[in-house]
């Protein structure tokens, strides 16, 4: 097998910086972290570069093209929360090395008429491929329909279970038909039985709650209904559930746009017109939200050691779902996470190893002997400045480059 060798990059291993490190690439997995170059390696110079994991975006919704574009800005895998590529659908993807890797939930368990129906104008209707075999629709309104449903959701190839817990009052429709209690406990509990992962869409302290009661792993969101209080502090945090905040969502729904990132060239020169539009518009269904209270939640529960995943919630190239592209608005998080409070450190982790670990993806997220060779390669350095993770020299998936 051809064998890589990736040097004088300082190495972010997914954890902490290990310094400068050789790593070596043999096939489609990492063969070694340090050591000497092989006579027979090829080499790549990283000099005054930081070697990173590849990135994980734990919340998204793919779209036509969604996974290439992905890849082009160092995503290597994207955590579908809602969308067609279970196992079943996803084989095309799995051994495409010009595309970011994907795991899905399939379609959340929601009762009819329930979020995400809402965000849909009228009339509308995605332009893109039906997959062979098309996902359950889990459509649940007592706990007996939720708890049949999760043994059937897995069997169809779902990663984990997700839940949607949204009375639509974040998004302008109060009053959405929405999980009650009870439903949501007899699905979480049919999930522990198999030993499946269980997410839960919560926009609201309320619904946060819920979430904790039933058991639920973690949370898609971070709450936008009101400040946080130590007591939701607690329950998150007791509850052992990680929470993937979505800020760029949040500051979305809350009317501001991503111009900014978009204006970005390093941003532009990777984004085609449609994804451009949608990333200079906004969700703005929440415009009493305060941004402010999103990032003082978000820094109260990492000084609580709750364990905090970068995720986007990115969709279709629509403007209205705006202020969102793939991969670019992942990079667009981390700098939010920063600004929360996070350290850089703990912002790349939460965008590599802490998800991996909470989402049970044993071979990724780290640069470690025996992992998969999903790798990006930056100028600078986003230990001292998060700003540097766009600054993309090279992307590996699976130890294949991304030409450029």
């Amino acid at each position: 097998m051809r064998l890589t060798a990736i040097t004088n990059a300082q190495v972010f291993d997914g954890e902490k910086s290990v310094g400068v490190q050789t790593v070596l690439i043999e096939g489609g997995r990492i063969a070694r972290v340090g050591g000497d170059v092989p006579s027979d390696s090829e080499v790549v110079d990283g000099a005054g570069g930081t070697l990173l994991p590849g990135l994980i975006d734990a919340h998204v919704h793919s779209a036509p093209g969604s996974l290439a574009l992905a890849l082009r800005f160092g995503v290597t895998t994207e955590l579908e929360m809602q969308g067609m590529n279970t196992r079943e659908n996803r084989g095309h993807i799995t051994d495409d090395d010009t595309r970011a890797d994907m795991r899905s939930s399939g379609f959340a368990i929601t009762p009819p008429g329930g979020h995400p129906s809402e965000l849909m104008p009228e009339g509308f209707r995605p332009k893109w491929d039906l997959p062979p075999v098309m996902p359950l629709m889990p459509f649940s309104t007592t706990p007996e329909e939720a708890a049949a449903f999760v043994p059937q959701l897995l069997a169809r190839g779902s990663d984990y279970i997700k839940f949607m817990i949204d009375d639509g009052s974040v998004e302008g429709h109060p009053g959405l038909p929405s999980l009650d209690q009870a439903t949501v406990n007899a699905g979480v509990a049919e999930a522990k039985k198999h030993g499946a992962l269980t997410v839960a869409h919560a926009l609201t302290a309320e619904a946060t709650r819920m979430a904790a009661e039933a058991g639920v792993d973690g949370l898609t969101h971070v709450f936008v209904d009101q400040p946080h209080t130590a007591e939701i502090i607690s329950v998150i945090k007791d509850a052992g559930m990680f929470v993937i905040p979505c800020i760029c969502l949040n500051a979305s729904l809350m009317g501001h746009t991503a111009s900014e990132l978009a204006d970005d060239p390093r941003v532009a020169a990777r984004l085609d017109e449609k994804w451009d539009r949608t990333l200079r518009s906004s969700y703005n269904r929440y415009p009493q939200g305060k941004l402010d209270d999103v990032y003082d939640t978000v820094r109260a529960l990492d000084a609580a050691g709750v364990d905090v995943l970068a995720g986007t919630d990115v969709s279709m190239a629509e403007t209205f779902f705006g202020g969102l592209a793939h991969g670019a608005s992942l990079h667009h998080e981390l700098r939010h996470l920063v600004a929360a409070g996070l350290t850089p450190a703990r912002a790349l982790r939460a965008a590599t190893a802490t998800t991996a670990r909470r989402f049970r993806l044993g071979d990724r997220g780290r640069i470690a002997e025996g992992l998969r060779a999903d790798l990006l390669l930056v100028d600078g350095d986003p230990l001292v400045d998060i700003d540097a993770t766009l600054d993309t020299r090279a992307v590996w998936r699976r130890g294949t480059r991304l030409a450029a």
